[in-house]
């Protein structure tokens, strides 16, 4: 079946929901999500959205915050752009409905690591549920807004399919994408003169993700077979402090309550920040992931314990009811207990390379929120300002795209084949080709972590080779399930962190390695760019699938 609609967005979280709000205006709009139409990263976020709403805060610190944070990777005018549209698309939230929490009828703004002013709006610690609750409500209002759940993107329609790529001169166009019915397991057409990857992360390319099962990747990869340029993959931010217990399925704590006054302690007791940096409990994430991580190494313990027994109870109840009764359910009370704690893969800070208007190099494609790199948060992400940037370069994007859309008209799109369905499905040779995600996920684990090597890197790489050949061959010729979909986007995005860490040959903010450990600004103060030119006869078979 082919659906056409003037703007198509692929994910649901913040930055598609709050683009779908304004593009409703305009036209009628699809969007592609692969679960239920809550289910994103966004919905998982607890700390909030990083703004300054007023003194003694300043945009400059927070500029200054977000650069030092980004270890000199960030662009300057992303930065400013960033920091400056940011209250006011906060203030718009709220005009669609959020609650953020308030005392005294004022903001309460909290604090994070990195950043020096309490600039932190939250909505308790469930920020990312009740924006996209409100976000999903104030959509119903629209009836030219259509929310496919449970569908797959499996790859972006370009001139590839058409087999006009080759020896073009102008620019690919994007045109829309394949996607996968999950539930009715079907393939359909969507079409679109303006495509939006609002996808986010890759969290489940390591085995132990703050992320939900849904983040495998799938933009980065889309974008990276179109032919987009991808930058900065190797930044691969580890949340600071997930909880420690084998049934909590690496349930992140945020870095809010140690904004709020908790302690990271070792076994005996002591606190080992004092050791790392002036800033203490509150210095950027990668430099925390990392002390975690050496105190780790040194005591040969499994975890390390965070500690707010000596902050009000009631306070801790409130402001994190979340944490507390979550906590609870596993026997742990965060007012009389210290919280075993580990890092985990959290954010990665690379993506699908965009302007300053979430533009790619395809024309027609733009890129929000995770699964794009626009340059704000360079070699390591400021805490809580995802959300921001989502939110403003998805204004940013809707801006731009009214005009493209102006411009080219609502031309007749290309009419581009039905997706070849041919193959059949070995229920054997899958559960051979399964195990791979696995053995993919403990690969990026163990080598390619907070701490990395050359030797480990070559490693993994070496392996991630052979398993992306053989699921390639797998995908060719078998019939596309949701499974091996999302098997492929995450190992080509495991294959490319590989790559983009081998390549830089020092240690940056999130990107740090025993055999290049300083940052050597003379040859590395630059992106890592990684583009997938050379689209050859293999590639374009499996495009035109």
């Amino acid at each position: 079946m082919e659906y056409r609609s003037d703007f198509l967005i692929i994910g649901s979280g913040i930055a598609g929901l709050s683009f779908a709000l304004k593009a409703s205006r305009v036209g009628s709009v699809h969007i592609v999500t692969k679960k239920e139409k809550a289910e994103s990263n966004t919905n998982y976020a607890q700390g909030g959205i990083a703004a300054v709403l007023g003194p003694p805060d300043t945009f400059d610190q927070h500029i200054e915050d977000t650069e030092v944070s980004g270890a000199g990777l960030c662009r300057r005018e992303v930065v400013e752009t960033v920091v400056r549209e940011g209250p006011e698309r906060v203030r718009e939230l709220m005009e669609w409905g959020v609650k953020f929490t308030r005392r005294d009828n004022e903001l309460e703004l909290g604090r994070e690591g990195g950043h020096r002013q309490h600039r932190i709006v939250h909505a308790k610690d469930l920020t990312g549920r009740e924006i996209e609750r409100a976000l999903i409500e104030a959509l119903r209002d629209f009836p030219n807004v259509k929310i496919f759940e449970n569908h797959l993107s499996i790859d972006l329609l370009t001139e590839h399919q058409l087999g006009r790529a080759s020896g073009m001169r102008g620019r690919i166009h994007c045109y829309g994408a394949y996607v996968l019915d999950a539930e009715n397991n079907q393939i359909h057409t969507f079409l679109a003169p303006v495509v939006v990857l609002c996808t986010g992360g890759c969290g489940h390319v390591y085995l132990h993700t703050t992320n939900p099962a849904i983040a495998t990747g799938d933009g980065i990869a889309m974008g990276y077979r179109a032919g987009a340029p991808l930058a900065n993959l190797e930044f691969m931010q580890f949340h600071p402090t997930t909880l420690f217990h084998p049934s909590a399925d690496s349930f992140l704590i945020t870095e809010a309550v140690r904004g709020a006054g908790a302690i990271l302690r070792n076994r005996s007791g002591v606190a080992f920040m004092p050791n790392y940096h002036p800033m203490k409990d509150l210095a950027p994430r990668d430099i925390v992931a990392r002390a975690i991580d050496t105190e780790m190494k040194k005591s040969g313990e499994t975890c390390v314990y965070l500690d707010m027994t000596h902050l009000d109870a009631a306070m801790l109840r409130d402001r994190f009811p979340n944490i507390y009764e979550r906590c609870l359910s596993f026997k742990i009370d965060i007012t009389r207990e210290r919280v075993p704690v580990v890092p985990a893969a959290h954010y990665i800070c690379g993506g699908v390379l965009t302007d300053l208007w979430a533009r790619t190099s395809i024309a027609g494609l733009y890129a929000c929120g995770e699964v794009a790199c626009t340059g704000l948060h360079g070699a390591n992400r400021l805490a809580s300002n995802s959300l921001l940037e989502a939110v403003v370069f998805a204004h940013r994007a809707f801006t731009n795209a009214t005009e493209y859309l102006k411009e080219r008209g609502r031309k007749v799109l290309p009419k581009f084949p039905e997706w070849n369905a041919e193959g059949t499905f070995n229920q054997e040779e899958w559960v051979l080709v399964a195990h791979d995600r696995k053995e993919v996920q403990s690969l990026m684990w163990d080598y390619v972590g907070i701490v990395r090597s050359t030797v480990r890197l070559n490693r993994a790489l070496r392996r991630l080779l052979l398993i992306n050949r053989e699921i390639e061959d797998f995908y060719k010729r078998t019939r596309v399930t949701e499974g091996l979909i999302e098997l492929r986007n995450l190992t080509t995005v495991a294959l490319l962190i590989v790559r983009c860490a081998l390549r830089r040959k020092e240690s940056r903010g999130l990107h740090y390695t025993t055999d290049y450990p300083q940052t050597d600004d003379r040859h590395w103060q630059r992106d890592t760019i990684f583009k997938n030119s050379r689209l050859d006869k293999k590639h374009l078979d499996a495009l035109k699938r």
